[in-house]
């Protein structure tokens, strides 16, 4: 760990996004509620794309895996380049208030998730944005993309409460570990590694093995 990142990490019962008690209250979700709501939400559009559009399953599964695809890139462009903004260390900027404050508190699981209000409208907007250009194969679109965010909200969650797993799945710990105590610039996607190694911003495991 850097001692910048050392030092940065702070006890989860300071963290504090708003300064007034309701605000902060309404800042920090339980981890149920988003999945609840996005993974149902997929479900439930996928079953009006079959009912109400007579899709076939298949052309549902290949829609589903674009929108799924899509959120992925999503995923790993919002965090580069927006979580990551000058000033995310920062209280009071606006990138301390959407992921500069995980950074500080990263054990603080009430933090881990974006607020169901904002994060229902937001979902809403995609959707809408999504039907406006694609039509009604839209929904499965979004049914795969709100999947992909319910899927990222399930990894963050566990790679920051429990330790890694010993399977396939453990290089996402691991990832996600460098990322917050060794090396912000890289590991940027959380459910998925695809993005960093298109785009290079993968870690380098075995120099930090051997500097460590």
């Amino acid at each position: 760990m850097s001692e910048r990142t050392a030092d940065y990490i702070q006890n989860e019962r300071n963290a504090r996004v708003f300064k007034s008690p309701i605000l902060n209250f309404l800042s920090k979700t339980h981890i149920s509620v988003p999945l609840v709501i996005f993974f149902g939400t997929s479900i439930a559009l996928c079953a009006y794309s079959l009912i109400e559009f007579r899709f076939s399953l298949s052309k549902i599964g290949l829609l589903f895996l674009l929108g799924l695809l899509s959120f992925t890139l999503a995923e790993y462009l919002i965090h580069r380049y927006l979580y990551h903004l000058p000033g995310v260390y920062k209280e009071g900027k606006v990138a301390y208030a959407l992921h500069g404050i995980h950074h500080k508190f990263p054990k603080d699981k009430k933090l881990l998730v974006m607020p169901p209000v904002l994060s229902v409208t937001l979902s809403s907007m995609i959707l809408g944005l999504i039907y406006w250009i694609f039509g009604k194969i839209g929904f499965a679109i979004t049914a795969g993309f709100l999947f992909g965010y319910a899927a990222y909200l399930s990894v963050h969650y566990l790679v920051h409460a429990f330790k890694p797993p010993k399977n396939i799945f453990r290089e996402l710990w691991i990832n996600h570990s460098i990322h917050h105590y060794q090396d912000d610039n890289t590991a940027f996607g959380v459910s998925s590694p695809l993005w960093d190694y298109v785009f290079g911003t993968m870690p380098d495991k075995k120099s930090m093995r051997k500097s460590s």
